[in-house]
């Protein structure tokens, strides 16, 4: 199976921050499903220091057709001026969940 689907990756800062981005990507079609992992702990370096933030996960199952306009979109929305938005390919999976992501992001109804 080709890798032509894509995990997408996104910190956000807190529970409505996430729901609004999930509830926009899905909306605008970027975005077959968004699940949303609160309980983060990230760790990082920001600015010369050490720094430790609770943050919500966005897991965005998405098409590799979609990726660009969909990092586009979380750019103007999200509020952190450098926000996380990691993709990885998707190499395997259920055949009808992908076919579902497809026809989920699919621009034609």
């Amino acid at each position: 199976m080709p890798a032509s689907h894509r995990l997408m990756l996104c910190t956000c800062p807190d529970r409505e921050t996430a729901l609004g981005l999930a509830e926009s990507l899905v909306g605008e079609r970027l975005a077959a499903c968004v699940s949303l992992v609160p309980g983060l702990t990230s760790v990082y370096r920001w600015e010369g220091a050490i720094q430790q933030e609770s943050e919500v996960l966005l897991l965005i199952k998405t098409h590799e057709a979609r990726t660009q306009a969909l990092v586009e979109r979380l750019r103007q929305l999200h509020p952190y001026g450098v926000p996380e938005i990691i993709a990885v390919p998707i190499t395997e999976g259920l055949a009808d969940y992908l076919s579902w992501v497809t026809t989920c992001v699919n621009d034609q109804d």
